[in-house]
């Protein structure tokens, strides 16, 4: 297994991982002031509220975007940014020092990523401090998928047809997420297991692979798992 990953297994992924996301994020807080975070939908979303909770008053100074994000609507049931907020991983009463949405009601796919790179280039720097990922069953992160288009010169890209619906998303790219200082994975049910083992071994088709620094957290037992 690469040195740039640490493997933690967990009855309890979720929790473990916010642990994991939330000692960091203080600790770079206590570096830089104000540390850049990127969240996902799906699962894994599960560890965010949970990580805000331990933060305390850290997670005011947080700038805080997301991994992908699907071309819907806020109050649509499949809005990465609507789902934080109604599953209460993110509270308006608690808002993190800045935030930025990867799509707004109404934009144009090409609009939204234009915006975006723009935000992520001023206020972010072109790069993250932390991420906090779920793996697919097919390997994989964000709306990154195995063997679609890479989009190495930019910071976000535009999906048109991605190969699950909604078709149309926005995604930070493999080169913005490798930017991470530190990335948190979580990898939950034996269903996923298959891309586990493929993201170990250091398959290059897989995104993930790019990331620079990852401690993944997962439910699946392994021979080479550190126990937490």
């Amino acid at each position: 297994m690469a040195e740039r990953i640490a493997l933690v297994h967990s009855s309890e992924p979720a929790e473990r991982a916010a642990e994991i996301l939330a000692n960091s994020l203080a600790t770079m807080a206590a570096q830089i002031g104000s540390p850049s975070l990127a969240i996902p939908g799906g699962s894994a979303l599960a560890a965010v509220g949970l990580a805000r909770q331990r933060l305390g008053a850290i997670w005011r100074t947080i700038r805080l975007t997301w991994t992908d994000e699907r071309c819907v609507p806020f109050v649509d049931g499949a809005s990465n940014r609507g789902t934080a907020y109604r599953s209460g991983a993110l509270s308006a009463g608690d808002p993190p020092g800045d935030l930025l949405p990867l799509f707004l009601d109404g934009e144009r796919g090409e609009d939204a990523t234009k915006r975006v790179e723009g935000a992520l280039a001023a206020r972010f720097g072109g790069k993250l401090d932390a991420v906090l990922l779920g793996l697919g069953a097919d390997g994989h992160v964000a709306s990154l998928f195995p063997g679609a288009a890479l989009h190495e010169r930019a910071l976000v890209a535009f999906v048109r047809a991605s190969p699950k619906p909604p078709a149309q998303r926005i995604t930070l790219t493999r080169s913005m997420l490798a930017t991470a200082r530190h990335a948190v994975l979580v990898v939950s049910g034996e269903a996923k297991r298959p891309a586990l083992l493929r993201l170990l071994a250091g398959d290059v088709l897989l995104p993930a692979t790019a990331l620079a620094r990852v401690s993944i957290v997962t439910d699946i037992e392994l021979a080479t798992e550190e126990s937490a």
